[in-house]
């Protein structure tokens, strides 16, 4: 109860202040998973039965199944991050970032119930749960143990080196290069405006997955928010607190391995190769971002544009 009596700290919060003004953006652009229409999705996939296998069928509740495990996971993991912050602005765009990250959750859960297991069920394929065990492989077990490892010990160790780590697992590896890269790889291969480099088949014999393209659109939207504020907190650990930037660069030399792993097997409609390049372009960029002394996070608004696939 200490900080509801501190009188030292004046106003509570500061919307012109960084964190405030991503706080203001996230209760602006709020979305409901439940009012997406996902409908169209189910008959889509039905239509396109005889062209779109039931191999690749499997695929897409392989990747709906991490997808949606990954965001239930980050959910978790946030919590020792909202202990430890001390800022009253930071506090209150972290509760933002929890919130979207149930969100996300619940869409994925409710596009399971809604639309894949009803078409597994009228097409008389195997009916599962999206927590199964075949879904998860080795190297996504590793990544989110490892996020889950670097935020866990911030409750023990809450030194600017820790912070830097655990943003670097969370907002840089998971966030932003799987996260973005997984997105990528759906909205690609299931949107008319998809990027026609990545899909290794004609786009006439795939389904156009309007409400689940809908969702990933509004989802990658918040987390454009959740990767800028990560890597403005790593910018200011590295030039006001002196972490050494080798701290993130060892983070994410450990953990690309398992991101690049975590797409071998998925087989589908899309190239892992030029997933891989995707994924490390996105590293880069957000490298570039966080490290070198001359460069700025993008505007918010700029983040959380809605990005489409092409």
């Amino acid at each position: 109860m200490a900080r509801l009596t501190e009188t030292d700290r004046g106003t509570r919060a500061d919307m012109d202040s960084f964190a405030g003004g991503y706080f203001r953006n996230a209760v602006y652009r709020h979305w409901d998973p439940d009012e997406v229409d996902i409908g169209g999705d189910r008959q889509e996939l039905l239509d396109y039965e005889e062209s779109f296998t039931g191999e690749e069928f499997d695929m897409l509740r392989l990747a709906v199944a991490r997808f949606g495990g990954g965001e239930e996971a980050v959910t978790e993991d946030l919590m020792p991050l909202g202990l430890e912050l001390e800022g009253t602005d930071e506090q209150l765009f972290l509760t933002t970032q929890l919130y979207e990250e149930a969100k996300h959750t619940r869409f994925f859960d409710r596009y399971w119930e809604e639309v894949l297991t009803p078409v597994a069920e009228e097409l008389g394929f195997e009916v599962t749960d999206p927590t199964d065990e075949r879904y998860l492989n080795d190297d996504y077990v590793a990544l989110f143990d490892a996020v889950e490892e670097a935020m866990t010990a911030l409750l023990g160790d809450n030194s600017p080196e820790a912070r830097a780590r655990a943003y670097s697992h969370y907002h840089v590896v998971a966030e932003s290069v799987l996260a973005q890269t997984a997105y990528y790889s759906l909205q690609s291969a299931f949107s008319s405006s998809g990027d026609d480099d990545v899909v290794t088949r004609p786009r006439s014999e795939l389904p156009d997955l309007d409400g689940l393209v809908e969702g990933i659109a509004r989802i990658r939207s918040d987390e454009g928010r959740h990767v800028g504020f990560g890597m403005h907190q790593i910018r200011n650990l590295i030039q006001e607190e002196d972490v050494d930037e080798a701290v993130v660069r060892e983070v994410l030399t450990e953990l690309m391995p398992h991101v690049a792993g975590i797409f071998t097997d998925i087989e589908g409609p899309v190239d892992h190769g030029a997933l891989v390049a995707y994924a490390r372009n996105k590293l880069t960029r957000r490298l570039d971002i966080i490290t070198e002394a001359d460069a700025e996070v993008p505007p918010v608004a700029d983040l959380v544009a809605i990005e489409r696939a092409g």
